[in-house]
């Protein structure tokens, strides 16, 4: 049977990232909202929030599926889910129900979402053992563009064809985009290697990146584990604020009128995305634990440098390095997983990961609200985002130590069976 070209699998999985990733373009569908229905902004904004917790939730619960059933069999559930979520929320419109909202965009589409986001990550680790970085930053690329292609698709919908209509129609189009790809997504076949990969250096390479072979319960025990969470966590917390309050916050402390604060929301989406690949390919050639410290010791200093920053091109500077480092930090987790706990379940262990992004979800937004709120500026904010940049520092020190030991076992064994 001929093997199947990975790049091919890795075109199919930016199809099915760039169709979900369309949630991050839920704010175009805000004001129209507010002014067809007189729902409050509060009430719409939800929608979203509930998108992203049933997000996380649903990636943890559906790891175990994707590793039973196959990417073809989760990819086409996605696409399902997604779709009856989207066309569900089309009819929640039409009738002006914002629970039946909640219910079929939130939930229905949210399941999707996660089952849809794990899917195609798991399958590229696989197809790229010498690029892991390069191909799963390449599919989360697709994800963190989507709003940007999405947001002036939509925007003309709605305008032309009404609220309604627009959800019917993203339903139709993001249904065939994710059924298509999810067709050609395989596993690649067992021991596979990519040409020109030699046998000496598929050992070599193979000890050097997984450093065990564990399920997603044997992983979950683990401090290394845990450590990858609660990095993952503060990196989503903090980048998910800014991302909120962009916007006011350079009109309050960069001094920025209201267009240029508009321009920089989107160049920021720009650095999201790109950031994604870059830090992703990074990754490969200096190694992930070195890419997390990374991340985390320049958003230290670039959110200690914030608040102090009045001049509008220093001020997006940083913003944008910030968005780069929280792009990065999605799309370098995967790869990371492979290297710590080896692709045996993969798919699971990203799922159990994810429930970082539903709390972060939750969490960001309503945090950088209570604490503009108690404190009249968002400066107290960005200091306290700093020390939690902290924490996320010594965390990515203190794994070195667990990775040290893993190596060290892994070594002595080996010297035990090749001796024996």
């Amino acid at each position: 049977m001929k093997t199947k070209n990975r790049w091919l699998i890795a075109l199919s999985a930016v199809g099915i990232h760039i169709s979900i990733g369309s949630i991050y373009a839920w704010s175009v569908f805000t004001k129209p909202l507010e002014a067809s229905y007189n729902w409050s902004l509060t009430s719409i904004s939800w929608t979203f929030s509930i998108a992203i917790l049933f997000l996380g939730l649903s990636a943890a619960f559906l790891g175990h599926f994707v590793e039973k059933y196959g990417p073809r069999a989760s990819g086409t559930l996605c696409a399902f889910l997604f779709g009856i979520g989207m066309a569900g929320a089309g009819f929640a419109t039409s009738i002006e129900s914002l629970p039946l909202l909640y219910i079929m965009y939130g939930m229905f589409g949210g399941i999707g979402l996660g089952v849809g986001y794990i899917t195609p990550v798991s399958t590229l680790v696989k197809w790229f053992p010498d690029r892991r970085g390069l191909a799963t930053g390449l599919a989360i690329m697709g994800f963190g563009f989507a709003s940007m292609v999405s947001s002036p698709i939509i925007n003309h919908f709605i305008n032309t064809i009404g609220i309604s209509n627009t959800f019917y129609v993203l339903a139709a189009i993001y249904f065939v985009i994710i059924l298509c790809s999810a067709q050609y997504l395989e596993a690649p076949p067992k021991g596979y290697m990519p040409e020109g990969y030699k046998a000496t250096d598929k050992k070599e390479s193979l000890l050097q990146k997984d450093l065990s072979q564990l399920t997603a319960n044997e992983a979950i025990k683990t401090k290394r584990f845990w450590a990858l969470w609660i990095m993952l966590f503060i990196n989503i917390t903090c980048g998910i604020a800014i991302l909120a309050v962009a916007s006011p916050m350079g009109q309050e402390l960069a001094g920025m009128s209201i267009a240029q604060a508009a321009t920089l929301v989107g160049v920021m989406g720009i650095f999201n995305g790109f950031g994604r690949i870059a830090w992703a390919t990074i990754s490969d050639f200096i190694g992930r634990p070195n890419v997390y410290t990374l991340f985390f010791a320049i958003q230290v200093v670039a959110f200690f440098a914030l608040p102090h920053l009045n001049h509008a091109i220093a001020f997006s500077i940083i913003v944008c390095i910030i968005m780069s480092c929280y792009g990065g930090g999605f799309a370098s987790i995967p790869a990371y997983i492979g290297d710590l706990f080896g692709t045996k379940q993969l798919g699971a262990i990203h799922g159990y990961i994810l429930t970082a992004w539903s709390a972060a979800g939750v969490a960001g937004p309503s945090f950088v609200s209570w604490i503009r709120d108690t404190t009249g500026s968002y400066q107290g904010t960005l200091l306290v985002f700093s020390f939690m940049f902290i924490v996320s520092l010594i965390v990515s020190l203190l794994i070195r130590l667990d990775i040290k030991k893993l190596k060290e076992v892994n070594k002595a064994m080996t010297q035990t069976n090749s001796m024996s």
